[in-house]
């Protein structure tokens, strides 16, 4: 029989015991080709842009728009109180709730993209995150930066339309947006660093409006954000909670561990109390008390009450719902305001 071509291969390897290298090496080769070669699989529409552009777009998470939601809400509530205390037209309204919705979405990506610049070497140890755009390579750190500069650009763009009091206020939290990602390295509360920065708009939305802050209502406003910050930010941190601790990454998640679900219902009792507290000293009617409070309570008790927080995929379903929490507290916010409309013969 004469031999066959696998066999003369592998036979001057077997002969100098080098069989396991050239094997292993010849893999090694494979898998380097196919890293440069094959593009990431994003699992959603992303999927269907030209390769050049679809990291970028994952860069700024626009297939999931829950952060989006979660930065917005914030200025929506602040933006429609102001309107309900101050008697202002429903077309002011109408266009600050623009404005701040296309603000929201650019500095919602602008945030994606200092975090993941921070974060690159800690992104792609996690199973969850490996696969973003800086972590795996598909954008380089340079033209990460370059984009960051297009982002605040345009950022910049929507703030000048503003006041210039709120043209100060807005660019002074850049500072909290810009250390965030740096806090979970050193603190395991860097959810209190995220919840000062993703409500700030619960003092922009106001100042707005008005050229001021009333610190009356917006003060218990953005303190309340903050404790619901907590809430889901710590349920979102359980998702990467055994990663976290194989690398050494900090969050709430790990620190209140077991007694995650105690604490989270005195965050979530915080919210609904400071909501309450903003409501009463802004002159909120039946219906914000109806939706605004005790509907975000009944929401939040659901979460508390059946989350799991050993089960990631249940976690993320939890976190993502928290958009509806933000939306039941706008809705009472409306809902008083066409109410009182509607008792003064306005509608």
């Amino acid at each position: 029989h004469s031999p066959s071509l696998r066999s003369l291969i592998q036979k001057p390897a077997v002969s100098l015991g080098l069989k396991q290298h050239y094997t292993q090496k010849a893999q090694v080769v494979v898998e380097k080709k196919e890293d440069v070669t094959a593009p990431i699989k994003y699992n959603s529409w992303l999927d269907r842009l030209p390769p050049k552009l679809s990291p970028y777009v994952y860069l700024t998470r626009m297939d999931k728009p829950i952060g989006t939601w979660l930065l917005y809400w914030p200025c929506a509530w602040s933006i429609s109180m102001a309107s309900y205390a101050n008697n202002l037209p429903l077309s002011q309204s109408v266009y600050m709730l623009g404005l701040f919705g296309a603000g929201a979405i650019i500095m919602r990506g602008a945030g994606c993209t200092i975090n993941d610049l921070w974060d690159r070497d800690i992104d792609d140890k996690v199973e969850r995150t490996k696969v973003r755009p800086i972590a795996s390579g598909a954008i380089t750190p340079k033209q990460g930066i370059a984009f960051l500069g297009l982002q605040l650009s345009a950022g910049l763009a929507i703030l000048t339309q503003l006041n210039t009091y709120s043209i100060l206020l807005g660019a002074s939290s850049l500072s909290l947006v810009v250390t965030y990602p740096l806090m979970k390295r050193i603190t395991y509360w860097p959810q209190v660093v995220l919840g000062l920065a993703f409500n700030w708009g619960a003092l922009l939305g106001w100042s707005a409006m008005t050229g001021a802050c009333d610190l009356s209502v917006v003060g218990p406003l953005y303190a309340g954000g903050v404790a619901w910050t907590l809430v889901y930010d710590t349920i979102y941190a359980h998702q990467d909670k055994k990663d976290d601790v194989k690398i050494g990454v900090k969050s709430t998640a790990l620190r209140f561990g077991e007694n995650t679900n105690k604490w989270l219902t005195l965050f979530s009792g915080s919210f609904v109390s400071m909501t309450a507290l903003a409501g009463y000293m802004n002159g909120q009617g039946l219906p914000f008390y109806t939706l605004s409070v005790f509907g975000t309570a009944a929401h939040l008790a659901w979460q508390l009450r059946t989350v799991d927080y050993n089960n990631p995929a249940d976690c993320w379903k939890k976190f993502k719902s928290n958009t509806w929490t933000g939306a039941l507290l706008w809705s009472g916010i409306v809902a008083d305001s066409m109410y009182a409309s509607m008792q003064t013969g306005a509608i």
